[in-house]
């Protein structure tokens, strides 16, 4: 491609993992860090992982969004005049693919951090890697609460609410329901298992009295969904606390309706007012249900619009909640980079530069500032919590609100005895 959105000659670095392509997939089509002339100032190159094939309804609509951010800063002349450089790989959807590929994109293409990555387990395995190799990893989606709380190390930051922080949420949403026996069905790994453990937790403290009467642990991407169904409704509970995503939730919601499972019953659910797995629901959307999500359509924010507008003009597509996480962070990245050349002007890129900075750091959410929490290297990013409607034969979120992630972090003592420090 010879001129790129802004004019310029982009070159965007990607392979897939796992390919005989991948000495020599350097060279396929890229659009995010800008060739400069031989006198223009040396580009930051940084790493990027993710599952893009295996979890593209989420993970490319992220990419869209970092590459947007990536063209805005870089046309604006990077950080102090230093473009970025984003060098892409998948990461096969194995924890055994990803640390290979953040093996080589810090020992062959010399990146000065990484960022990135999806599944739970994934999350967790670059995050020990990172603090193996003494390397920093921003950490875009992960949400098993492991990363920052029981497995923390100095050198793993998460964007994203923790599973923990959403998990409140929904509860904080759905004490008013009263509901005293709940059924648990999650995903049968870190994340589900995570959220679970959570919800137990949370939720009689919230409802005197409430218990959880069944659990079910579906293996990811590969639910019974007659059987699940079948051993919830024989506990008759009173509400049902889901944790499905993707193929699983509609395979979930489908037998639940037809069954009758949901009707007369609470239904708080993580993650189902995201686009990503809102939208295949179509007019199938479960009525009622309480949700964590992101209605971007509806928020009326300046900042926010302008995002929007930016983006679907980029790419002729509405954003999902996987684009705004990936246009964060980069902003992210951005204010660390640019702190970091004044806190640190010697070396600025050094790891222990870039970690001193971002602890601590304050940055514009487009709804508002988030802040990295030194004591956990989690950001106080908020999500959007609301029930679920149909309109015109789509999902759509209602009588939602922003919930605040300052408001929901887990405490002090919480992070301490996760960490066996109590």
């Amino acid at each position: 491609m010879t001129a790129g959105r802004f004019g310029q000659v982009f070159i965007w670095r990607w392979a897939q993992a796992g390919s005989a392509a991948l000495a020599v997939g350097l060279l396929a089509f890229t659009a995010l860090a800008p060739v400069t002339p031989a006198n223009a100032e040396e580009p930051i190159r940084i790493g990027e992982l993710n599952s893009y094939n295996r979890f593209a309804a989420f993970t490319v609509p992220y990419r869209q969004g970092w590459q947007l951010a990536v063209e805005e800063l870089n046309a604006a002349g990077g950080v102090r005049g230093r473009p970025l450089e984003i060098i892409s790989r998948d990461d096969g959807g194995t924890t055994g693919d990803a640390v290979r590929i953040a093996e080589e994109l810090t020992s062959r293409e010399n990146v000065s951090f990484l960022f990135g990555t999806f599944l739970s387990n994934i999350g967790l395995a670059v995050s020990d890697f990172a603090n193996r190799r003494r390397t920093l990893f921003i950490a875009a989606e992960p949400l098993t609460d492991a990363l920052t709380m029981a497995n923390f190390n100095r050198y793993t930051f998460r964007l994203r609410p923790n599973t923990y922080m959403q998990t409140a949420m929904l509860v904080e949403a759905a004490k008013a329901s009263g509901a005293q026996r709940w059924a648990v069905v999650a995903p049968n790994y870190e994340y589900g298992q995570s959220a679970a453990k959570n919800f137990s937790i949370l939720m009689p403290e919230a409802i005197e009295g409430a218990e959880i009467v069944v659990e079910q642990f579906p293996a990811l991407g590969k639910i019974d969904a007659g059987a699940t169904v079948a051993a919830i409704e024989r506990t008759n509970p009173d509400a049902i606390f889901s944790v499905l995503f993707g193929s699983d939730l509609a395979k979930f919601v489908r037998e639940g309706t037809t069954r009758g499972l949901f009707e007369d019953r609470t239904v708080v659910s993580l993650l189902t007012g995201e686009p990503e797995w809102l939208l295949p629901l179509g007019a199938e959307a479960p009525e009622g249900w309480i949700v964590t999500g992101y209605p971007w359509e509806q928020i009326e924010e300046p900042k926010h619009k302008a995002f929007v507008e930016a983006y679907i003009a980029r790419w002729d597509d509405t954003p999902r909640l996987g684009s705004l996480l990936g246009y964060q962070i980069i902003k992210l990245i951005a204010a660390m980079i640019e702190t970091s050349m004044d806190v640190h002007p010697d070396d600025p890129l050094a790891t222990d530069s870039l970690v001193d900075v971002l602890e601590g750091l304050t940055v514009d959410a487009l709804v508002g500032d988030m802040t990295v929490r030194a004591l956990d290297h989690q950001t106080t990013l908020g999500t959007w919590v609301g029930t679920l409607t149909v309109v015109d034969g789509e999902g759509r979120m209602k009588d939602w609100y922003y919930a605040d992630g300052a408001d929901f972090m887990p405490s002090e003592a919480a992070v301490a005895a996760a960490r066996g420090n109590n």
